[in-house]
């Protein structure tokens, strides 16, 4: 065999190992895509269902009855223009339709995430110190704030707005307790505790509902059809409540 041949099959087997290389390169990366689809699409079908948030109602404020078999928290912030929209669009048939028929109850919970270093936390301290006097007039006083929020840009939720307001709607509370209780951030570790468990459950925005221990999607909480039809599956899977003595069931 001369040398010029010699060279070829030199050069063929080179060229045959090659092939026979990068075959086994795209079998071992294709192997690789494949395993990592395969891990990715069973922690998609075996991740597990969130845990339903449990809450002790009887330190919220809530309207309707106290054994109503579904309950509805909303976390809010006072400044927030879309809770002011659950309170204008979504509130009024939300409380026709299954808080003054028993159905279910409602309770509400800070998340101050508009302006928490400044009046978020106000209107929030605000809003505990009228519950700690009247869960009947926190109710008022929420709808107050609403019905008369400022911009979300602006610094408007202030001690004396908040009193003021309070004063306007001659709501029954203790108007210079009231101011102490702002001003002296007597249940500052309540919305901390709110804030707290908005922040545990990776909560992102207000208003966020929690129907019977789960998180509602925006979708769900934000459009009242959606709405409806969640609290209607939850009242078929849940037993009738018994009769008993309301919460709140003649607040606004």
């Amino acid at each position: 065999m001369d040398k010029a041949q010699r060279k070829k099959e030199e050069r063929l087997k080179k060229e045959e190992l090659a092939r026979k290389r990068r075959k086994q390169s795209r079998i071992w990366v294709w192997t690789t895509v494949v395993a990592a689809v395969a891990i990715i699409a069973l922690a998609i079908v075996f991740r597990p269902e969130p845990e339903d948030l449990n809450f002790d109602y009887d330190t919220l404020p809530t309207i309707g009855q106290t054994d109503a078999p579904v309950k509805l928290v909303e976390f809010g912030d006072f400044k927030c223009t879309t809770c002011k929209y659950f309170n204008d669009e979504i509130y009024p048939k939300l409380k026709a339709d299954f808080i003054d028929t028993g159905k279910i109850s409602l309770s509400f919970m800070n998340f101050t995430i508009i302006s928490p270093q400044t009046d978020s936390r106000t209107a929030a301290l605000a809003a505990q110190a009228v519950y700690h006097q009247s869960n009947d007039e926190f109710w008022n006083f929420y709808h107050a704030v609403y019905e008369n929020q400022g911009a979300e840009s602006a610094t408007w939720a202030t001690s004396d707005f908040l009193v003021k307001l309070a004063q306007d709607k001659s709501l029954k509370l203790d108007f210079d307790k009231l101011k102490k209780d702002i001003d002296g951030a007597t249940y500052q570790s309540e919305v901390d505790k709110h804030n707290k468990i908005a922040r545990d459950n990776s909560f992102t925005g207000t208003p966020t509902l929690v129907l019977n221990g789960k998180k509602l999607s925006d979708d769900q909480a934000l459009s009242y059809d959606n709405l409806k039809a969640e609290i209607e599956k939850a009242l078929k899977a849940s037993p009738e409540a018994p009769a008993a003595s309301t919460a709140s069931a003649s607040a606004s």
